[in-house]
């Protein structure tokens, strides 16, 4: 079965502390789902059109598993969390067997 990726991009980050409350709900919510997140707040190197800010990278035994875990309660809950005005580029991809 193949994994699902949670891939998220911040093209800008203005205010981290801003983010608190969201990384702590989302942290939870990404254990309940049995998520392991595989990088954040790491370096990044940028080629083309990338941007060097933060991007964090959550694998879920499935990608079934990584849409439930989206949609679930527990993550919904860090979503009304984030800050206004903040943007990120959010996709949940499905790996190779």
């Amino acid at each position: 079965m193949a994994k699902g990726y949670w891939v998220s991009v911040y093209p800008t980050i203005s205010d981290a502390e801003g983010l608190t409350d969201y990384n702590e709900l989302a942290g939870l919510a990404v254990r309940a789902g049995s998520g392991r997140v595989l990088s954040n707040f790491g370096r990044v190197i940028a080629h083309e059109a990338g941007i060097t800010e933060r991007v964090v990278l959550i694998e879920f035994d499935s990608f079934d598993q990584a849409v439930a875990a989206y949609e679930s309660e527990a993550y919904q809950r860090a979503l009304v969390a984030l800050p206004d005005g903040f943007e990120r580029d959010f996709r949940i991809v499905e790996g190779i067997d």
